[in-house]
């Protein structure tokens, strides 16, 4: 309190006296302060009303404020109810698809195992197919090579290549590439290659045969007309009739003595018996020649025919129409014989054999 409102000490004889002037100080002094404490009270009720007031709006915003909330946590509870509806559903999609995912997984490792044994299967199915066209394409040739050895002649052959080359097309198999063109090189060589033609040498080693019997021997004692007819005349310029008279003399006049040259004794000393023999001695050299011509004995026809022309020149007359029409064609017939080797195709047979072993 203010100390100039207190009152000043006063010296009190008894209760009575004091409790009186305690009272008549304390009138004194309310009376004193009340103009004091009246701006003070209005101060007070207006921070109390302030504090009303914002007491009150802070109510307001607290009560919008939970209602905002509890309209956020019933929005929220529906989403989470949703969510977890939403999650139940999704998670029996994911064990759905992961179930279906399972059995896809299986039925597809399944076409898998069944694609890989297709392939096996089909992979042997087309080895067995090419293994089958190699065994055919080789047995095939082997017997148009042995034909063409049979025949002379080198058509089987090569009608066999063609026709193999073409089931090779067929077949397009790049795995066959390297015997299409082994074949390929083959069917030039044969085309290529010059080879005699055999039954025109059977046709003259026949024609010889048959000269055997009519062939003059060196030592013939037969009359001098028919030796004649059987020598080659040398060209001789036109005669007068004299001339011709008197060659026709001296022809006769040689009937009654003829003397002749034999360049090899053993060819004198023949008997007539002896003659037969050689004949059919010579007969038999050809026919010798002959068969192994037919059995592609190339060496032994050639050794045959060597000794049939050492017995023609050796025993018959060399000067003779005959004899120099047998030499002849037996020179022609050793001529040929030596082109007679036909052509091979191991280029073929060895990719085939490669082909066959499967390397």
């Amino acid at each position: 309190m203010n100390p100039e409102l207190s009152p000043e000490p006063v010296n009190q004889p008894g209760p009575v006296a004091s409790s009186a002037s305690a009272a008549s100080v304390a009138a004194g002094a309310v009376a004193k302060s009340e103009p004091v404490l009246r701006p003070a009270m209005w101060a007070v009720g207006a921070v109390a009303v302030l504090a009303l007031l914002t007491v009150a709006l802070l109510w307001q915003k607290v009560a919008g404020m939970q209602e905002q909330l509890a309209r956020q946590s019933a929005e929220a509870q529906s989403q989470s109810s949703e969510a977890r509806a939403l999650a139940k559903q999704a998670v029996s999609l994911a064990q759905d698809a992961a179930a279906r995912a399972a059995v896809l997984d299986s039925r597809l490792s399944e076409v898998a195992l069944q694609r890989s044994q297709l392939d096996e299967l089909m992979q042997s199915m087309s080895r067995s197919r090419d293994e089958n066209l190699v065994v055919d394409i080789e047995a095939a040739l082997r017997l148009a090579q042995q034909q063409a050895q049979l025949t002379g002649s080198v058509e089987p052959l090569l009608a066999a290549l063609k026709s193999a080359d073409q089931r090779i097309v067929r077949a397009a198999q790049p795995r066959l590439a390297l015997l299409q063109r082994a074949i390929a090189r083959d069917i030039d060589r044969v085309k290529s290659s010059a080879v005699s033609d055999t039954p025109t040498l059977l046709i003259k080693l026949d024609e010889l045969v048959h000269l055997a019997d009519e062939l003059v021997l060196a030592n013939a004692v037969a009359p001098a007309r028919q030796i004649e007819k059987n020598l080659v005349a040398p060209p001789q310029a036109p005669v007068s009739w004299w001339q011709s008279g008197a060659q026709l003399v001296l022809g006769e006049a040689r009937n009654l003595v003829r003397v002749s040259r034999i360049e090899t004794p053993e060819a004198a000393l023949l008997s007539p018996e002896q003659s037969f023999f050689l004949r059919e001695n010579l007969k038999l050299k050809l026919l010798n020649a002959r068969l192994g011509l037919l059995a592609r004995q190339i060496e032994s026809a050639r050794s045959d025919l060597a000794d049939a022309e050492g017995m023609l020149k050796k025993y018959f007359q060399a000067n003779a129409r005959k004899t120099q029409t047998a030499a002849a064609l037996l020179q022609q017939v050793q001529t040929q014989m030596r082109t007679l080797q036909l052509p091979r195709i191991d280029d073929t047979l060895a990719v085939l054999t490669t082909a066959a072993a499967g390397r």
